[in-house]
């Protein structure tokens, strides 16, 4: 017998994606294995049409390139994460959608995200509420959103994040904050699913910079100017011009840097999503990264800043 695999549901910049049920599970499968290479086909235009550092306008490229997929199994719905009222339209959307709404959705992938730069002192307090209220908030509010219908369905939730979720790094301690935000919260959500049989997960990747398009050097440069112009007088003759100008460079270097190729992350959320056992966290990244992650959050903080930061 075959049966058919709950909806899964996935948030990324803006873009709601709804596979709609029809996903078949092998025989004696569980409901785990209903992503399907349907699922990861729709996780992988997610990821590749989108880089993660736009912010999609009303029908954008995103949009239409997967409409023009014309899937009967799919829905699309742009959306800004950060406004509760447009969440709760989506929400009310995905039921609307689901033939069986009372059995649940079985998937939700919270990917959307903003990325910034500039170290603390000409970090604005905006800056930071800017880039939280994104990728810290709009993971908390559509997740509550929904939770209700994963639970019912006892799926699973999961919640891209980030290797600077878990070690900090000089220069990037607005995204850093909101992303160690995001696994606190998935930490405690998870304790509190359990009881339901709710999976919360999390994918921590590394740097996908040249696959994601997340940098660009027209993006650096207004960051840059924003982050000058905002310095008082005080910050901005201690660091020196010429200081800030070499750090800008620096960051420059980083726009093609890192794994071009997303089936990492792509094969990791598939996973979390369709896998009887899936892991608590992945960690999609290259071996150097891995040693780095593990170097900073074992080895005390002063051996482990000395190897890497001094």
């Amino acid at each position: 017998m075959v049966r058919a695999a709950p909806p899964l549901l996935a948030l990324a910049l803006g873009l709601l994606v709804l596979a709609l049920p029809g996903l078949p599970l092998p025989p004696g499968g569980s409901p785990a294995a209903l992503l399907g290479l349907g699922g990861a086909l729709l996780l992988g235009l997610l990821r590749a049409l989108l880089p993660r550092a736009a912010r999609p306008g009303e029908n954008g490229h995103g949009t239409r390139e997967l409409e023009s997929m014309k899937s009967d199994r799919m829905k699309v719905l742009q959306l800004n994460v950060c406004s509760d009222q447009e969440v709760a339209q989506a929400v009310e959307f995905v039921k609307n959608n689901l033939k069986e709404p009372e059995k649940g959705l079985w998937g939700l992938v919270n990917n959307a995200g903003v990325s910034a730069f500039g170290e603390v002192e000409f970090t604005s307090i905006d800056k930071y509420k800017e880039v939280a209220d994104v990728n810290l908030w709009g993971t908390v509010r559509v997740t509550k959103a929904f939770l209700p219908l994963v639970r019912r369905a006892k799926g699973r939730v999961v919640n891209i994040t980030s290797m600077l979720g878990r070690m900090a790094s000089p220069s990037r301690s607005s995204y850093c904050i909101s992303k160690f935000g995001v696994a606190a919260f998935s930490d405690c959500l998870r304790q509190e699913m359990y009881r339901w049989g709710v999976r919360v997960i999390l994918i921590e990747p590394s740097n996908f910079v040249a696959a994601t398009g997340i940098l660009t050097r027209e993006s650096i440069e207004a960051q840059a100017e924003e982050l000058w112009r905002g310095a008082s007088k005080t910050v901005r003759e201690d660091y020196g011009k010429p200081y800030f100008t070499r750090q800008i460079t620096l960051m420059k270097t980083f726009i093609n840097s890192g794994l071009k190729d997303m089936s990492l992350v792509l094969n990791d959320i598939t996973d979390a999503l369709t896998s009887k056992y899936p892991y608590t966290r992945y960690n999609p990244m290259e071996a150097h990264w891995r040693v780095r992650l593990h170097v900073m959050t074992h080895l005390p903080t002063a051996l482990a800043d000395w190897l890497y930061i001094y």
